[in-house]
């Protein structure tokens, strides 16, 4: 794999070039690195699957690199969408919609829906903006593992199956981007992200509950997801921690320190931006292949804290691979 400054134009050229020859390129957003193809070739997006081992019933998210775009791609867009698109596009908020015809049923799992969003990132925004096209990414990392938020995590859980990856810097947020969708009485949070419940709230009614199906109708609805290689415990302090030979992810820094040989702090302060901004970092640090455990303090689920404690929960269900 070849590693590139994306804030270079003549990389982005290149990248452009593999993406129209239908191959893939890693590359950065502000949530965490993306794995892209062609959204319009099925061929390509196959490639996608392919390099990260993922199953074919779940969907991937459709990058566009200008909110009109989202017209040539979804069909009946409510109001409520438009409301949430005009307060946080470009951004970490992901739609789901009705899709058009063009879009190839692999990259939407055969369903009728398709999830849209438009990234923030500059060096994504001209990569789609030089493609022309959308780019179907999910994050580039293998499947149900946690997400790359830097490119040396990309080059090391990818190596020798992707041809290129932008190097755009540490991902801002570090936790993927919120994905709802559009009910008769409101929104609905399928997946919670950088965008809080309580900032769409401010916008929208949200719904708690629908009814649900055994489809998955967007990314990360899985049981088990964020996965690290080692089985995950979460506590409530380090008190709970009875292996020594372990690893600790602690939200703000403990008074007392814990008995485990790794320790790794998302906040001092207890900050939940700044936790969520280096949550899959430390977490892919503590995923040692020396220790026989991982335990994480649990976070206030509130905010972004959602979010953090979601993936946590998802990722302490799966247990060692």
């Amino acid at each position: 794999m070849e590693i590139v400054n994306g804030f270079e134009n003549s990389s982005v050229v290149r990248a452009v070039e593999l993406l129209n020859n239908g191959d893939v390129v890693a590359f950065p957003t502000e949530t965490v690195y993306g794995l892209g193809a062609d959204a319009l070739n099925p061929y390509a997006v196959a490639k996608i699957f392919e390099a990260k081992n993922r199953p074919h019933f779940d969907p991937l998210i459709v990058h566009v690199g200008r909110k009109e775009w989202l017209h040539d791609y979804a069909e009946d867009v409510p109001q409520d969408a438009l409301k949430l698109i005009d307060a946080f596009w470009p951004g970490p908020l992901t739609l789901i919609l009705q899709k058009k015809m063009c879009i190839p049923d692999i990259v939407t799992a055969g369903l009728s829906t398709v999830a849209i969003r438009m990234p923030s990132h500059a060096v994504a925004l001209e990569l789609i903006e030089a493609f022309q096209k959308p780019i179907a990414a999910p994050s580039a990392n293998p499947f149900a593992y946690m997400s790359p938020t830097k490119v040396t995590h990309v080059a090391r859980m990818l190596k020798g199956k992707i041809p290129m990856a932008l190097d755009g810097g540490d991902s801002v947020f570090g936790i993927e981007s919120t994905i709802i969708s559009f009910q008769s009485h409101g929104v609905f949070i399928h997946r919670h992200g950088a965008i809080s419940e309580e900032e769409l709230s401010e916008y929208v009614n949200i719904v708690h509950d629908i009814k649900t199906d055994s489809v998955y109708r967007s990314p990360g609805e899985l049981p088990y997801h964020y996965a690290p290689m080692k089985p995950l415990k979460i506590v409530h302090n380090v008190d709970e921690v009875k292996i020594a030979n372990s690893s600790f992810l602690a939200f703000r820094q403990p008074v007392t320190l814990p008995i485990s040989r790794y320790l790794k702090v998302l906040s001092k302060t207890g900050d939940l931006k700044e936790a969520a901004a280096n949550f899959f970092s430390d977490l892919i640090e503590l995923d040692r292949e020396d220790i026989d455990i991982i335990y994480a303090e649990r976070v206030p689920e509130t905010g972004i804290g959602k979010a953090i404690m979601e993936r946590l929960k998802k990722a302490s269900k799966k247990g060692a691979k």
